[in-house]
């Protein structure tokens, strides 16, 4: 009985071999496969076992898309912090190439880069239009476009961009484009502290360069906060930085579509550009300045001709002088030079052709670049109108008159600056018995003695004291010993 029923047990195993191959698909051709394949089939149980988990990951490991897009949103912050930190421009994006990425980390400025369907929604969104399922997620990202993300107060006055991701399946022809666009576009305000000359160029017109210079003029300016009198003055520069013209974005309502978008400016520092941030690794604050020379020198031949033309004789005189140039930089009022007209008679005997600069809102930049950039030194007190050393031609002389208090913020903002540019600066720090305060506090009181201590204390301190309430009389014998010193190395 026994023996009989070992007999059926192994006639079933036998069974269960011969018909294994059957259930996988494969027909056994002689009897005894079966048992040499044994080792076999537990491979192809393996090999079986590992192509179902390739067939059903997608289903097992399926994300939502919020989850999908926040990897790739964080991956691509990730690369744009590295960027950041390094010297490439925004990274090239994802695989559908439709995306919105963010870079929050300059302690400057937000930076954000968009690509694929774009459109602009005046006054203050900017849609990507995408082909991704949006049913459980809406990107949005929010910038204000204005490179002193640090300063909350004139934060406050710059508006607020929303970019957001519509999806194109839902939203139809709402919306439709009315201007296309076949070149990038760079977004960015003119607000804040617009209207100064010093932050015009430093949070302005150098950003602006930095951020289109990759684009070689194919690029479309897109403006909030707008001001009609800024492109007026400046448009022979953005000339040089773009061959199409520029939309106020919050005044023109038709929907203005682009491919690519960059909404806010790169900043390297104070009135320069970093090489090493540059995408090609090479162009300096020295390019920017040659921008501005390509963007005045024709309006400049144009006044040189004329002035020829009406004064001959004067012009042939002057030539064949061949004095050294020396253009002083007036103020009137706060940190102005109260014995000006006896140090410029001095700088004229010492030997230099003297040209006294007053320029006002209304004063034509090509009028002040052409007086500048032909000087052999620029003279002036700490203020605003430094920033025209940029006018300057490399290797020429920079005298920054440094008040009280200011020493801090005059090498920082322009006497730094300035010998990025190639300039030979000297920075001239007045005596506490050349300023005005002299006479206003006690000898012993640490305004006088400490500034400093002082400055410590914060802006409003340091506007209100140094700033707004002082002004410059040069120890002339002093200055006399600066200006001999240059004038040997302007002849020499």
């Amino acid at each position: 009985m026994r023996q009989n029923l070992k007999k059926v047990a192994q006639i079933k195993v036998d069974e269960s071999k011969k018909l294994f191959p059957y259930v996988l698909g494969w027909k056994s051709s002689c009897g005894n496969c079966a048992k040499r394949s044994k080792p076999k089939l537990i491979y192809l149980l393996i090999f079986s076992l590992i192509s179902s988990c390739f067939v059903f990951a997608p289903q097992l490991l399926y994300f939502p898309y919020p989850s999908a897009l926040f990897l790739i949103d964080s991956s691509i912050k990730e690369i744009d912090n590295r960027v950041s930190e390094s010297n490439i421009e925004s990274p090239k994006t994802s695989q559908n190439d439709e995306s919105i990425s963010c870079d929050r980390t300059g302690y400057r400025t937000d930076i954000c880069f968009m690509k694929g369907d774009i459109r602009t929604h005046s006054p203050s969104s900017i849609f990507l239009y995408t082909s991704n399922d949006l049913t459980d997620h809406v990107l949005q990202e929010t910038i204000k476009p204005y490179t002193r993300k640090w300063e909350t107060s004139i934060m406050d006055t710059i508006g607020e961009l929303k970019l957001m991701e519509k999806d194109a399946k839902l939203s139809g022809d709402k919306h439709k484009c009315q201007v296309i666009h076949e070149v990038p576009a760079v977004i960015f305000s003119t607000g804040g502290y617009t209207g100064n000359l010093y932050h015009e160029f430093n949070d302005g017109l150098i950003p602006l360069y930095i951020t289109s210079k990759r684009f070689n003029k194919k690029v479309v300016f897109v403006i909030a906060d707008y001001h009609r009198w800024w492109e007026m003055k400046y448009g022979d520069v953005l000339s040089q930085l773009s061959d199409y013209p520029l939309i106020d974005f919050n005044k023109d309502k038709r929907a203005h579509c682009f491919k690519e978008a960059i909404v806010g400016l790169r900043i390297h520092g104070d009135l320069t550009v970093d090489p090493s941030q540059m995408q090609d690794g090479n162009t300096t604050i020295n390019e920017f300045r040659n921008v501005l020379d390509r963007a005045y020198r024709p309006r400049i031949n144009r006044l040189d001709r004329q002035e020829e033309q009406r004064f001959h004789a004067r012009v042939a005189k002057r030539r064949k002088a061949q004095r050294p140039k020396l253009a002083l930089f007036s103020r009137t009022g706060s940190r102005g030079i109260t014995n000006e007209a006896l140090m410029v008679k001095m700088a004229q005997r010492i030997g230099f052709e003297v040209e006294v600069l007053r320029p006002d809102r209304t004063t034509e930049l090509a009028k002040i670049y052409r007086v500048v950039n032909s000087s052999n030194v620029m003279v002036g007190v700490h203020g605003a109108a430094m920033t025209h050393f940029l006018f300057m031609k490399p290797g020429g002389v920079f005298i920054q008159i440094i008040p009280l208090g200011t020493d801090w913020a005059s090498e920082t903002y322009y006497g730094e600056p300035a010998k990025k540019l190639g300039l030979d600066y000297i920075g001239y720090k007045i005596l506490a018995r050349e300023s005005s305060l002299y006479e206003k506090y006690d000898k012993n009181d640490r305004i006088l003695r400490d500034p400093n201590s002082i400055t410590r204390k914060g802006w409003q301190f340091t506007k209100g004291i140094y700033l707004n309430d002082q002004k410059v009389r040069l120890d002339l014998h002093r200055f006399k010993k600066v200006l001999v010193d240059v004038y040997a190395k302007s002849i020499s």
